[in-house]
């Protein structure tokens, strides 16, 4: 499997460059590169409207670009989108399945939609290896937010594919059902399988491969965590102490100063400019009630420093 997902070069399920989508003259993704290598979890990353579901929908041959090339499973985005579809999983952020149907009626349903061989074979294996089996005449309609994202990951999994594209699959479920669901990523992962997810939780992007951050539109940071915060090169600030709220506007104001934002009862103040980032925080280090110490950035440090240096594509063109 992880050969043949190679086919478009040195082993990667995506490769694809200066992808290109815009609408009423915007480009919602701005000349992407993006490369994946088989049997790799990818957390794709970014604010909401920075191109994400924009970018899945063109990997799975659902939109065509405006602009650029490439592959998805050795094949082209351009003139082998029908392929692509056939071999790609594709869960949306909105629950896409039937809800007056019972859990077996939509994935048989499903199965038609592929002309699966063996469909009811298929169907019966599915509901078992995705703990789906003893609710198999329920109503979806009636599912939990966890245990819909548990069938409509199943409704992915039963043509096979070799590629899954996850767009936000968690948003909205308890924790367990995230661990669970990532469980299932990972061991789906380490049967060959490539998985593009994006995600707005920092735990989940911690347990990918690597990581890709977008924001309006365009790639702002690629690669694993240590080599996205080593990049960052942020120098971070963690104040503990009463009343921290009253410092978080002065210290955005700060020159210097990218990011502050708050973990539990400490803030994070993150600069790259340590001589700048020290001059900001220096006004309030001698306060009585505040610990002050310099600490290692976190991913989370990193995205809100680089959405803060992200130029805005609707601000470039006037749109409020």
């Amino acid at each position: 499997m992880t050969e043949r997902a190679g086919a478009g070069g040195a082993g990667l399920a995506i490769d694809v460059r200066g992808l290109t989508k815009r609408y009423a003259g915007r480009a919602v993704v701005d000349g992407l590169a993006l490369q994946v290598r088989a049997g790799r979890i990818c957390g794709f990353l970014g604010p909401n409207g920075s191109g994400k579901t924009t970018t899945i929908r063109m990997l799975c041959g659902l939109l065509t670009p405006d602009a650029g090339e490439g592959t998805c499973l050795g094949l082209s985005l351009r003139t082998q989108a029908i392929e692509i579809r056939r071999q790609v999983g594709y869960m949306t952020q909105k629950f896409g399945l039937y809800d007056d149907l019972s859990l077996r009626e939509n994935l048989d349903f499903i199965g038609r939609l592929y002309e699966l061989p063996d469909r009811r074979a298929t169907v019966e294996r599915t509901l078992v290896q995705l703990g789906l089996a003893s609710r198999q005449k329920q109503l979806a309609g009636s599912l939990s937010g966890g245990w819909k994202q548990r069938l409509a990951l199943a409704a992915c999994l039963m043509h096979a594919p070799r590629l899954l594209l996850l767009d936000e699959p968690t948003a909205g479920v308890d924790p367990k059902a995230r661990r669970d669901f990532w469980d299932q990523i990972h061991t789906l992962a380490a049967q060959g399988i490539t998985v593009l997810v994006s995600t707005h939780y920092m735990d989940e992007a911690e347990r990918c491969h690597e990581l890709c951050y977008i924001a309006y539109g365009r790639l702002l940071a690629r690669g694993t965590e240590r080599e996205i915060i080593d990049g960052a090169a942020l120098t971070v600030w963690a104040v503990q102490g009463t009343e921290l709220a009253a410092l978080v506007e002065p210290l955005k104001a700060a020159p210097g100063v990218l990011s502050v934002a708050a973990f539990g009862s400490t803030l994070h103040v993150a600069g790259q400019d340590a001589a700048l980032l020290d001059a900001a925080v220096a006004p309030y280090r001698g306060r009585t009630g505040l610990a002050w110490t310099r600490t290692g950035a976190n991913l989370e440090d990193v995205f809100i420093s680089l959405i803060a240096n992200a130029q805005d594509n609707f601000a470039a063109q006037g749109v409020a």
